[in-house]
């Protein structure tokens, strides 16, 4: 009977161990949070918002994971307009790390304008 006993608390910790380590993921394996999070916020259907859809994907395309590019159609989503105080679309709003914001445009942003901002702030930013 005692062998019994032993055996069931043996399995027993044996999945509580597998169990714990299933939940904790690595590090190296976690993905990076990204340094700055570019929000574009337009409509999608003003001319200059669409124009910057191919700069969007240009931004996310260079800088992966440094960067998390996201979208909001202000018509669909009036919220977001008024979280960011949006006067005029498209908007482009930067966010540093901390979700502070950091630079602020109005209108059509050309890429490598773009590229110029995220390559400074990102090289005052630890690398990651």
């Amino acid at each position: 009977m005692s062998r019994k006993i032993v055996f069931i608390s043996l399995a027993m910790l044996m999945l509580i161990i597998l169990s714990c380590q299933a939940k904790t993921t690595p590090k190296d394996k976690q993905k990076p949070k990204p340094i700055v999070t570019f929000v574009e916020l337009g409509s999608n259907n003003c001319i200059p918002c669409k124009m910057m859809k191919p700069v969007m994907t240009a931004v996310e395309d260079k800088y992966q994971e440094k960067v998390k590019v996201i979208f909001h159609d202000v018509n669909k989503d009036r919220q977001k307009a008024s979280e960011y105080k949006i006067r005029v679309i498209p908007t482009q709003v930067f966010l540093n790390i901390e979700g502070k914001e950091i630079f602020r445009h109005e209108g059509f942003y050309p890429k490598e304008e773009i590229f110029q901002l995220l390559d400074k702030e990102l090289g005052k930013s630890p690398k990651k």
